[in-house]
C-alpha cells in the first residue's frame, strides 16, 4: 500500500552548493514558524564547526507541512569525510533533490552520492541553485547532469527527470531559467508531485532498520529509521537483530517523530513514518527492530571502514594543565570516556587501546573526520598530543593493500604543470584531464589515500590559491612505493623560556618561523621550519649581550616576518612520524615526541646542531 499524506526526501549534493541554505528558504516559505525561531543563515548548522568550516558534518531531519502532506527532509553532508552519513540516510527516503552548482556543475560528490541514490532506486528531482550569479549557465549545467546520468547507466525512465531551477538565498524557484518568481512553490509542487509517497505494509509485522544514531545523555542511545512494515507503540516489546542473526529482546520506551526543527513524541508510529526509538540497549547501525512473534531481519546496511588512524595520548610537555593555556581534562581516563562518548553516535569512528598505557588507536574515515573530533575535545575543555595520520592497510588474497582514492582537481590550465608534478611525486595516475572553453582543466588521478596528506597546501601553493581538489574513497589496492616525506626539516628549541626578537632575528635567514616574540616556548617544541631537509636545534630566547659602551642609537632594527599560524588540519597534516601535535582549548603547537635532543639521538634520526 502506498500513502500519499507523506513524501520521504533527502538533500544531496556537493560541498558548498547550497544544501543548507535552499532547507533555509523551505523552512522560511512554510509559515509554520516564528521569525524568531528562524534567524540567520544555515539554520541546521547549529554546530559551531559547521557554521565555522561553512560544512554540513551531521546527517539531520526536519519535516514540512505543505497543505495536507507532511514532507521529511534529510539534509545531507557533502564532504567525502562524511560520505558514510549519506550512505545510510538515503534509506529513509524515496526520492532526492540532486542540487547542482549553476556554475560548477556536477562535482565529484555529486557522481558519488548520485549513485548512491540510483542503486537504491530513489526518484531524483534536479535542482540547478545559484541560477542568480552572474557567471550561472543553468542550460549547459542541465546538460551536463543529464550526461552524468546517462554515464552512472540510469534507465530511460530515470533519465526523464524532473527538474527546477533555483536561488536558496534569494528564495525563489522556477521551471524557466528566463523567468524568475518570487517563491519556492514551483520547487515544493515538484516534490509533491513527483515523488512517490512511501510503498508500506501498514499490516504486517513490524519492521525498522536503523539508520542513524543520536546519543542523549538522559536517554542513552537513539535510534533513527523509516519503518517498513507494521506499526511501532510506546512500551512496546521488540527484538534487536543484529549481525550475524544475533536476537536481543528489548522494550521501546518512546515513539517520536520529527516535526519542524524538533521532534514530537508520539503514541503510535505507522509504517512509511520516520521514527526516532528511545530505550533500547545499544543499537547499531544496520540492526533491524522487529516484531518479537515473527522477526524478519531486513537487508543489512554496512558502514564504510575507516582509512585514516592517528595516535591519541595526554599531554606530556612541560605546559601540560598550564592555568591559562590548559584545558580541564588531562587523564587518559578523561580521554577514554570521552572517546567512547563519541562512539555512542560518531558510527565511522574506531578507538583501540594500544600498546603504550597512555595512548589510544583512534581511526576514522580521513584527516577532517578526525579533525572535528579533536576540534571538539579541545572546545570542551581536553588536552591531548596527536600522532601522524597513517593509513590503514588490509591483507587482501594474500597482498597488503591500501586505500586508494579518486583526487579531482580544476586548476587554470597556465597552472598545469605544478599540480601534474605535485600529484605524480605522490604517486598519483592520470585517469582523465579535460580542458574547458573557461580556462581551466579538470584532472582526475588515483593515488594512494598516504600521498594525499598535506597535499592540499602544497598544491593550494603551488597553483596561487587557484586549484579546486576534491577527493573520495575508491577502493584497496596493492601497496605502491614510498611516497615522498615533508621536504624541510624543523627548527626545535633547546631551551624553555619566551621567544626573543633578537634570537629570532638572527635565525630567521631562509627559514620560517611558528612562533612570535613573547610566546612561551619549551625545549623540545618545534618553533619554526628550516630551509634545509634537516632538523635544526636552536636557542630561540637568547638576549643581546649588552656593553656600556654601545649606545642605543647603533643598535640594529630587528624586522621580522609574520609568523606561520597553522591551523588544526594544517598542523596534523605537516608533522612526521617523530612529532606530535599538541592541542589545549586555547593554543595549537608542535613538537617532538622526544623533548631532549639526547633522547632523540637515541630514537631517531640525527640533528644537526646550531
Amino acid at each position: 500500500m502506498r500513502r500519499f499524506d507523506i513524501r520521504n526526501i533527502a538533500i544531496i549534493a556537493h560541498v558548498d552548493h547550497g544544501k543548507t541554505t535552499l532547507v533555509d528558504c523551505l523552512l522560511k516559505s512554510s509559515g509554520q514558524f516564528r521569525e524568531s525561531q528562524l534567524q540567520g543563515d544555515c539554520i541546521l548548522d547549529s554546530n559551531d564547526q559547521e557554521r565555522e568550516r561553512g560544512i554540513t558534518i551531521l546527517a539531520k531531519n526536519i519535516a514540512l507541512m505543505y497543505g495536507d502532506i507532511k514532507i521529511n527532509i534529510i539534509d545531507t553532508p557533502g564532504h567525502s569525510d562524511f560520505g558514510g552519513e549519506v550512505e545510510r540516510v538515503l534509506r529513509m527516503a524515496d526520492g532526492v533533490l540532486l542540487l547542482v552548482d549553476a556554475f560548477e556543475g556536477p562535482r565529484p560528490q555529486t557522481r558519488f552520492v548520485l549513485k548512491k541514490a540510483l542503486e537504491i532506486g530513489l526518484q531524483p528531482i534536479v535542482v540547478v541553485n545559484k541560477i542568480d550569479r552572474h557567471d550561472a549557465r543553468p542550460q549547459e549545467v542541465l546538460t551536463e547532469t543529464f550526461d552524468l546520468f546517462v554515464e552512472l547507466g540510469a534507465d530511460d525512465k530515470t533519465l526523464d527527470f524532473p527538474y527546477v531551477f533555483a536561488s536558496g538565498r534569494a528564495g525563489f524557484a522556477t521551471l524557466d531559467p528566463t523567468i524568475p518568481s518570487d517563491n519556492i512553490k514551483p520547487l515544493l509542487d515538484t516534490i509533491v508531485r513527483c515523488i512517490p509517497g512511501p510503498l508500506t505494509n501498514p499490516t504486517g509485522p513490524f519492521q525498522m532498520m536503523v539508520t542513524s544514531l543520536a546519543y542523549s545523555e538522559f536517554v542513552g542511545r537513539i535510534a533513527t529509521g523509516r519503518i517498513v512494515s507494521g506499526t511501532i507503540k510506546a512500551n512496546q516489546k521488540v527484538v534487536l537483530m543484529k549481525a550475524g542473526g544475533v536476537k536481543f529482546a528489548q522494550q521501546v520506551v518512546a515513539v517520536e517523530v520529527f516535526d519542524k526543527l524538533g521532534r514530537t513524541a508520539v503514541s503510535e508510529g505507522t509504517a512509511g513514518d520516520i521514527v526516532a526509538l528511545t530505550g533500547l540497549d545499544k543499537p547499531e547501525i544496520g540492526d533491524t527492530v522487529a516484531d518479537p512473534l515473527n522477526p524478519v531481519a531486513l537487508e543489512r546496511i554496512s558502514v564504510d571502514e575507516p582509512t585514516i588512524s592517528m595516535s591519541f595520548t595526554i599531554n606530556s610537555s612541560p605546559f601540560a594543565g598550564n592555568k591559562e593555556t590548559g584545558g580541564k581534562y588531562l587523564t587518559t581516563r578523561h580521554i577514554r570516556d570521552r572517546l567512547n562518548r563519541e562512539l555512542e553516535a560518531n558510527v565511522a569512528l574506531r578507538v583501540e587501546e594500544s600498546g603504550d598505557k597512555e595512548a589510544f588507536k583512534v581511526s576514522g574515515r580521513g584527516v577532517l573526520h578526525l579533525a572535528v573530533l579533536i576540534e571538539s575535545m579541545r572546545r570542551e575543555g581536553y588536552e591531548l598530543s596527536v600522532g601522524k595520520p597513517t593509513v590503514i592497510r588490509k591483507l587482501i588474497d594474500g597482498k597488503m593493500c591500501e586505500p586508494f582514492e579518486l583526487l579531482e582537481i580544476d586548476v587554470p590550465t597556465t597552472n598545469l604543470g605544478p599540480v601534474m608534478e605535485t600529484v605524480g611525486n605522490r604517486r598519483g595516475e592520470v585517469i582523465d584531464l579535460v580542458g574547458n572553453s573557461l580556462g581551466f582543466t579538470h584532472v582526475e588521478f588515483s593515488i594512494p589515500s598516504r600521498g594525499l596528506i598535506g597535499i592540499r597546501t602544497r598544491l593550494l601553493n603551488a597553483t596561487k590559491g587557484e586549484a579546486v581538489i576534491h577527493h573520495r574513497f575508491d577502493q584497496y589496492k596493492p601497496i605502491e612505493g614510498e611516497v615522498p616525506h615533508r621536504a624541510n626539516g624543523v627548527l626545535i628549541s633547546q631551551e624553555t623560556g619566551k621567544a626573543v626578537p633578537f634570537a629570532l632575528f638572527k635565525l630567521q635567514d631562509g627559514k620560517d618561523f611558528f612562533v612570535s616574540p613573547g610566546d612561551e616556548i619549551y625545549e623540545g617544541m618545534i618553533v619554526g621550519e628550516n630551509a634545509r631537509d634537516a632538523d635544526m636545534t636552536i636557542n630561540p630566547i637568547k638576549e643581546k649581550k649588552l656593553t656600556n659602551m654601545r649606545s642605543s642609537g647603533t643598535d640594529e632594527n630587528v624586522i621580522l616576518k609574520p609568523p606561520r599560524k597553522m591551523s588544526l588540519e594544517m598542523a596534523l597534516e605537516y608533522i612526521e612520524d617523530d612529532e606530535y601535535v599538541e592541542v589545549t582549548p586555547s593554543i595549537i603547537r608542535l613538537r617532538k615526541i622526544w623533548l631532549t635532543e639526547q633522547d632523540r639521538k637515541r630514537n631517531s634520526r640525527p640533528s644537526a646542531s646550531h
